[in-house]
């Protein structure tokens, strides 16, 4: 009896576990612009949106930052930029994701910028750091964020270069995108708790 009464309440719980704690955002392209003043990056489309309410892919928004100022190291063979500057994203309103800022925060610690050589002497160059900042519901969230710039050839960063790709994950309880719960998710949870019930109610009767 006890043993059903745990199962049912483990499957009431699992839907709602899939509601939150972790957004992961993608985006693709922009440029990198650099100097001893700092990096940023403009014109990074978001191209993908994986969080509680499932995968968001095509042309969602925009991904924007800029850094601190350079404190060790260089442009061309890697260093470290200061905490400070800005981190933005932003969405269009596809598919009910909001339609405007959805993250709006800093750099909460030193940004590592980190030169790759590959083994054919090509370069590539990777920017990661920590943020915080506000979520668009206004709930104070922490992220991480690496960026992955276009190979360079056998030259080296001197002040502007191609993202490829960038990926940031926020995590923290209740986090959401879309506006309305899926549909699926809603269906899935009435179904399970409805099955469990009837499972309980023939056991009750023997």
């Amino acid at each position: 009896m006890k043993r059903m009464l745990w199962f049912l309440l483990l499957t009431m719980a699992l839907p709602w576990a899939a509601f939150a704690n972790s957004v992961d955002f993608t985006n693709l392209g922009g440029k990198l612009g650099g100097s001893s003043a700092g990096l940023s990056l403009a014109g990074s489309m978001l191209i993908a949106i994986n969080g509680p309410k499932g995968l968001f892919t095509g042309d969602l928004g925009s991904v924007t930052f800029s850094t601190g100022g350079l404190s060790i190291g260089s442009l061309q063979l890697g260093g470290t930029f200061n905490s400070g500057g800005s981190f933005v994203i932003s969405g269009n309103g596809t598919d009910g994701i909001p339609n405007g800022v959805i993250f709006s925060g800093t750099f909460l610690g030193p940004v590592t910028w980190t030169l790759i050589t590959l083994t054919n002497g090509t370069h590539n160059y990777t920017l990661t750091g920590t943020l915080t900042g506000s979520w668009f519901t206004g709930q104070m969230v922490n992220g991480a964020v690496v960026q992955l710039t276009v190979n360079t050839g056998n030259a080296f960063f001197s002040s502007s270069a191609t993202i490829s790709s960038g990926n940031t994950d926020f995590s923290g309880s209740g986090l959401r995108i879309a506006s309305t719960p899926e549909p699926g998710s809603i269906v899935f949870f009435g179904t399970g708790v409805i099955s469990m019930a009837g499972v309980l109610r023939r056991k009750l009767k023997r």
